[in-house]
């Protein structure tokens, strides 16, 4: 599914920014530009920055930046197309129909009607709950402290003890059987249809643009099992949804609270801790863990105190780092979960918990530790040589030698005789010479790549900011000679656009629909570079530096590949015009 181009710069351009944004950050206006307090990231001081005249916007403080499709993409939880669809609905814009196969069709519309019916059930038990019926479960959820607000604001519900309750009322609105298997909330059989929750307090599971996706139950009484959840249908995977994230992904902390159960996030998000988010009767997974990168860098486990507990969070902490974020464990003994804790010693506890929180390698090779016996020699050794072991996961040197460092610390462990045992261990797997030659090479490679891209993403943010270099510029490179791929596609871009005597920033930005590529593009319109005050020297160094060392790089590169003397000997005097160039700023 797509839109023509003139279409999405249609709606991007009958959208100001400012107005948009507005609507969702409170800004005010500093000189050209307009600042507030960032809404992905957590501030005392403004540093989300809004462009009128690039249409862009651009935070200092957490690197966030795009278009306005790109702030309702991030805001909003949107896929690109959802974020033009929403705009054009705004502006009025009517946007063209885009064909569809017969399958996508019937698909799109069984998802809106699963989603049409969820939404009457969450009703339906929300009222059900506030009746006579529903006393018993409104007494167990006040028992558990929770207020009438907090009630209505996750939206509870209740169940009742009749198996055909939710099936006469959806019956009574004309839903077929046909659809109604797909919700997941029925169970067909020979003998009948029940629904598949009765006598149970319901928790409405909800996506992050809060819709009902499915439902959690607890059973009142001694019923099994104590909790159920919806099975996965068109609308609800449960590896990729997580409870509470509607509420967790606004609440500008840069760090997430990942509990066990419903109720653990109700109670944190009762208590003030409104980050609090829980997997949904599964495993953790990577897709858990990919949709919390979107909203957080770091990760605080908060899971159960008891030996369940410590393994889910034991499986966790891979996943969890496997996706980039920085992980602490928090201890809440002699409590076994936070509903517990805070009940008993309050927020304010909570939090001391939360500032002391143990760093995620320090809690594993806790946990480790109480399988041994540090009494007993042997298993005293095995327990160093298991945590030697768990160091070299570590491949960079000094990042490992910090962790070392503070298991001696932490654990009282020989600090000399750990690091010669990781180093032993180290050696067996590649022979030190060997492996030294190999991480100089990978090492000095490694700069000199970054140094290349550094000098694209220079360049360009140079190019941007002063456009009458351009001509200057471009006798001497072209988009062709860019490596990275990406600084690559925005320079194509930009040259076309300079080529048509057109520059739009924010129009570079609709070429991408990935959210962290419209990041990256905005990087270069808000480059520190253009704040610092630079003298015309400096400038001109900078340019110049990046335009030979783009250069070349790119003459390496064709020479590698050269196939011919002539090719060869064009590369060599081209090379040696590279002392020669010389860029001038007005």
């Amino acid at each position: 599914m797509f839109y023509p181009d003139e279409i999405i710069e249609e709606v991007r351009n009958q959208n100001d920014i400012v107005d948009v944004i507005s609507e969702y950050v409170k800004l005010q206006k500093k000189g050209a530009n307009y600042f507030g307090l960032c809404p992905f990231h957590n501030e005392k001081s403004p540093s989300f920055s809004v462009s009128p005249g690039k249409q862009m916007y651009y935070c200092f403080g957490c690197g966030e930046g795009g278009n306005v499709i790109s702030f309702v993409m991030k805001y909003e939880n949107y896929s690109f197309i959802e974020a033009v669809q929403m705009l054009a609905s705004r502006a009025g814009i009517e946007l063209p129909q885009v064909t569809r196969s017969k399958e996508e069709k019937e698909n799109a519309d069984k998802r809106s009607q699963i989603l049409t019916i969820n939404t009457l059930a969450a009703k339906f038990y929300y009222y059900m709950l506030k009746s006579e019926k529903g006393a018993l479960a409104y007494h167990y959820l006040r028992g558990r402290e929770l207020s009438d607000n907090t009630i209505t604001g996750f939206g509870l519900g209740y169940s009742d003890k009749y198996s055909d309750s939710l099936y006469k009322y959806m019956k009574s609105k004309g839903y077929k059987d046909d659809i109604l298997k797909e919700t997941g909330l029925f169970t067909f059989e020979e003998k009948g249809v029940h629904d598949k929750f009765w006598n149970r307090v319901m928790f409405p599971i909800m996506d992050v643009n809060n819709k009902v996706i499915a439902f959690g139950g607890r059973v009142m009484g001694d019923g099994k099992p104590k909790y159920l959840n919806s099975p996965e249908t068109k609308v609800f995977d449960k590896s990729r949804n997580l409870y509470g994230l509607n509420i967790a992904r606004t609440s500008r902390k840069d760090y997430l609270l990942i509990c066990e159960g419903y109720m653990d996030v109700i109670s944190l998000h009762q208590a003030g801790f409104n980050n609090a988010v829980a997997a949904l009767g599964t495993s953790f997974t990577s897709g858990h863990a990919s949709l919390i990168k979107r909203y957080a860098k770091e990760v605080v486990l908060t899971f159960d105190s008891d030996g369940a507990g410590i393994k889910a969070a034991l499986r966790a902490i891979p996943i969890l780092r496997e996706a980039g974020l920085s992980i602490k464990v928090l201890s809440m003994k002699p409590y076994k979960d936070p509903d517990e804790f805070i009940k008993a010693l309050g927020p304010e506890a909570y939090e001391e918990r939360i500032e002391k929180a143990t760093n995620y390698f320090i809690f594993q090779v806790g946990t480790l530790m109480n399988e041994y016996n540090l009494y007993d020699p042997s298993e005293k050794t095995e327990f160093h040589n298991k945590v030697a072991d768990m160091l070299l996961e570590f491949e960079d040197e000094i990042e490992r030698n910090n962790y070392l460092e503070s298991v001696c610390r932490t654990f009282n462990i020989p600090l000399d005789g750990l690091r010669q045992l990781v180093k032993k261990k180290g050696l067996n797997y590649i022979g030190k010479k060997q492996r030294e030659e190999k991480e100089t090479i990978k090492s000095g490679n490694k700069e000199k790549e970054e140094a290349v891209v550094l000098a694209q993403q220079i360049l360009l943010t140079w190019l941007i900011e002063e456009k009458n270099i351009f001509e200057c510029v471009a006798k001497y490179v072209s988009p062709s000679d860019f490596s990275d791929d990406f600084y690559k596609r925005v320079a194509g871009i930009f040259w076309a656009q300079m080529e048509e005597n057109e520059a739009n920033p924010a129009k570079i930005i609709d070429n991408f629909q990935d959210e962290d590529e419209h990041k990256k593009v905005a990087a270069l319109f808000n480059s520190p570079l253009i704040n610092q005050n630079l003298t015309m020297q400096e400038k001109e160094k900078a340019v110049n530096d990046a335009v030979i060392l783009i250069k070349k790089k790119s003459l390496d590169d064709r020479a590698k590949n050269a196939t011919d003397i002539s090719e060869m000997q064009n590369i060599i005097q081209a090379k040696a015009q590279l002392g020669k160039i010389h860029i001038t700023l007005n």
